[in-house]
């Protein structure tokens, strides 16, 4: 017995969190994508609140891009959080305009996953 009820729960599911990192902040604006970073891992932790698995695609390429090298950015970013995403079950969209984020949640859009703008519409899991 688990000891809890999950009455009125799902259960737990991989949600991207997708937004700026570095629109907005440029590539040279490393407190901007900071911040940036921060509100996506705030986020992320919000997810989790609500009983799922939080995603967020720059956590995961970021480190292959520093081994690389930075001039592999562009070949390297959106392609693989489009994977990623692809992998997902849904999306929580934050923060400001972003080219890769939008597209990140068109993905989503384009298989009919659901796309939340606050972590209050994600149902709870666990």
């Amino acid at each position: 017995m688990l000891g809890y009820a999950r009455t009125a729960r799902l259960a737990s599911v991989l949600i991207m969190v997708a937004g700026p990192y570095r629109s907005g902040a440029g590539a040279n604006d490393p407190t901007a994508a900071s911040a940036n970073l921060r509100a996506l891992s705030i986020s992320a932790i919000d997810v989790f609140d609500r009983g799922h698995i939080p995603l967020i695609a720059v956590h995961a390429v970021l480190p292959l891009i520093e081994l690389a090298g930075e001039d592999r950015y562009a070949e390297m970013m959106v392609p693989m959080s489009l994977e990623l995403a692809d992998r997902c079950d849904a999306c929580l969209r934050i923060g400001r305009p972003s080219a890769g984020a939008d597209k990140e949640v068109e993905r989503f859009r384009q298989f009919r996953k659901p796309v939340y703008t606050s972590a209050e519409q994600i149902p709870l899991g666990g």
